[in-house]
């Protein structure tokens, strides 16, 4: 195995107060993990980060986790199963 230091990808943004719904962020979320899909990223390296300011205002970032070695995914080890490995991080009460 060679050592791989893969480019990052991340798609992100931040949205102030007034500038989102529930609905449009579920939106956005979604077509920005479409598009990492696109690029060629296992659902199981899509990594999503939201986090609600308490201002209400939020930042979303979703990534692509391409692991440290070219043929060894992050963790170490192969898996025949797909998981979502989707997270929300953050404060939610000011949702």
């Amino acid at each position: 195995m060679s050592l791989y230091q893969p480019e990052p990808v991340e798609i992100s943004t931040r949205m102030r107060p007034g500038e989102w719904t529930e609905a449009s962020l579920e939106e956005l979320v979604s077509t920005y993990q479409a598009k990492i899909l696109a690029m060629g990223a296992a659902v199981s390296e899509v990594l999503t980060e939201v986090v609600r300011n308490d201002d209400g205002s939020v930042a979303v970032a979703v990534s692509w986790n391409k692991g440290t070695y070219a043929d060894e995914p992050e963790g170490g080890g192969f898996t025949n199963t797909e998981a979502t490995n989707t997270e929300s991080r953050g404060d939610t009460a000011g949702a």
